[in-house]
């Protein structure tokens, strides 16, 4: 597991990776590397991360981030919702070539950096959308995964995700400690939209402490039966 008081590059003030890092990252260490320097240097200026989150980059973002990606199939598109300032789609692009990754996010200045950092890193298997979850879903994406990080309490993620994902589709919303609780509450909300297979995951443990916690919830059934259903099922089991 990462330690809790990691070295720091004399030259961009970021945090050194943690030999976990090196283990989980092989090849695309070096990228995620720089983008570690990007979250510690621009993202913090441009007020994306707190100060205080720069000597804690590695274990509570980007690893943390990083071993979702078990949870993701092979060549999936994934829409990463509300990305910020790039968590964890950007982690997950670095780590996953193999994914096409769309960061959707409503605010300019986060799109602006957003755009640099892609462009930065090279990353040809994304692209920046300034769009809310909502004007995206209006396109009719069908998507295999989406992500989201921070965004907002599961009644309302589920809402804006669930509508861009294929029928099967997946939503990993990384959540906190209250995941459980979260998850309880919105079961209602779930069952409305489709929403079936909601569990509490805990990955990574080996790599990152506490573990990455996450809800995973599948879309089904297809749209088409969905809308033969009135929208209302509360009186429904």
């Amino acid at each position: 597991m990462t330690g809790t008081s990691p070295a720091v590059s004399r030259e961009t003030g970021a945090p050194e990776p943690p030999e976990a890092a090196r283990a989980l990252l092989g090849d695309r260490l070096a990228t995620m590397v720089a983008y570690a320097e990007l979250l510690a240097s621009e993202a913090v200026l441009r007020g994306l991360i707190g100060p205080r989150e720069v000597p804690r980059l590695w274990d509570r973002h980007l690893l943390n981030c990083a071993v979702v990606a078990e949870l993701v199939p092979s060549g999936a598109t994934v829409d990463d919702v509300g990305s910020g300032a790039g968590l964890p789609g950007i982690v997950l692009a670095i780590l996953r070539p193999d994914l096409k990754v769309a960061l959707v996010e409503p605010l300019l200045r986060r799109t602006v950096f957003l755009e640099e950092a892609v462009q930065t890193l090279g990353l040809s298997n994304v692209v920046v959308l300034r769009q809310r979850a909502e004007e995206r879903a209006s396109s009719r994406p069908s998507r295999d995964v989406v992500t989201a990080r921070a965004v907002a309490p599961l009644e309302r993620l589920a809402g804006w995700c669930l509508p861009l994902l294929k029928p099967g589709g997946v939503l990993l919303a990384l959540k906190g400690s209250a995941a459980d609780e979260e998850l309880l509450a919105a079961r209602d909300v779930l069952r409305r939209l489709g929403g079936v297979g909601a569990e509490v995951l805990r990955v990574g443990g080996d790599v990152v402490d506490p573990a990455t916690t996450v809800v995973r919830i599948h879309r089904s059934p297809s749209p088409a039966e969905l809308r033969s259903h009135p929208r209302d099922r509360r009186s429904r089991p």
